[in-house]
């Protein structure tokens, strides 16, 4: 369904763009018909970014974001509208995605005024309905409210029945339950899931480890806007190769035992030359002898689909 092709995003910072910031480099992976693929890191790893290109908010500097076979860079006008009819995000804060003065089902006048003028106001209103049920609202509680008297999760859940209005194929969610309590977490999770099975693909971008396993299918890990390790979420989980992937699942609070300092201490060494592994100065494991601290390892196939950069895993 939609697939990333070696795709770059390079940002002009400094004075006149004269400096460059490679925010993502050379990612390529692809989500399937009915498909979840979390794509995890840390915080500044290229997640966000990512998702703002598949998206087309921001263009890819280089390589191809395809989506049914078709280059979405190339897209234009009308051809641009019906991708987006098909292809929609939501994203970390729901608040921010609302204006204060208007009422929160604002958000569905908008979509029908763009992609549904002739529709009729009885059938509308029976659409909007059905997409907010379909998402756990009850539209008499919710509908003409403002954004400050409904809760995180119900504007989140407003913006997920606005993309079901769409009829949509693939979802961009941006950490869109990481400003939410515990109990809602659970809720759009398991509302992704519902979804899921009517064939609806969802890129699932987050930072939480445990909740990439809860829902996804697939599992891409992001360290500094590459991929160092990817799979099927099994096997990335139960047989992590990567010296990254090991430290996040290291670092997943555990009830069985307190934290400790040293579990949390990381021994950083002084960064490698230009072009060294991007994990160089944080690996426990950097050897020189295998050329850690002169370039970054390709991304290899090493077991039925599960994928790492790292020269310990590169073969003779």
């Amino acid at each position: 369904m939609l697939e990333l092709d070696r795709v770059t995003k390079i940002y002009r910072t400094g004075t006149f763009g004269g400096k460059a910031l490679c925010a993502v480099s050379d990612v390529s992976f692809r989500v399937r018909e009915g498909e979840v693929a979390s794509l995890i890191g840390e915080s500044g790893s290229g997640k966000s970014t990512i998702g703002k290109m598949i998206l087309r908010l921001i263009p890819a500097s280089a390589g191809r974001i395809s989506f049914d076979g078709v280059d979405v860079a190339t897209l234009k006008g009308e051809a641009l509208k019906a991708y987006r009819r098909k292809v929609q995000g939501v994203f970390q804060d729901p608040f921010s995605s609302y204006n204060p003065i208007f009422k929160a089902d604002r958000v569905f006048s908008l979509i029908r005024k763009e992609f549904f003028p002739d529709v009729a106001p009885s059938e509308w209103s029976d659409r909007v309905e059905r997409s907010l049920l379909a998402v756990g609202l009850n539209p008499a509680h919710v509908l003409n409210k403002y954004p400050h008297q409904l809760s995180g999760g119900q504007l989140q859940r407003f913006l997920i029945a606005r993309a079901l209005l769409l009829d949509i194929r693939f979802l961009v969610a941006d950490e869109i339950i990481s400003m939410l309590d515990a109990s809602t977490r659970v809720d759009v999770l398991n509302l992704l899931v519902d979804l899921k099975s009517s064939g609806l693909a969802v890129l699932f971008i987050t930072h939480d480890l445990s909740l990439g396993y809860y829902i996804s299918e697939q599992a891409v890990i992001l360290y500094r806007g590459h991929i160092v390790e990817m799979g099927a979420t099994e096997k990335v989980y139960a047989d992590s190769l990567h010296p990254y992937t090991r430290m996040l699942m290291a670092s997943v609070p555990r009830l069985d035992r307190k934290w400790s300092e040293a579990e949390a201490s990381q021994q950083l060494r002084i960064a490698g030359p230009s072009g060294a592994c991007v994990y160089y100065e944080r690996c426990p494991l950097a050897d020189r002898s295998l050329g850690c601290d002169q370039k970054q390892p390709v991304l290899i196939e090493v077991d039925g689909g599960h994928s790492v950069a790292c020269f310990r895993h590169a073969g003779p």
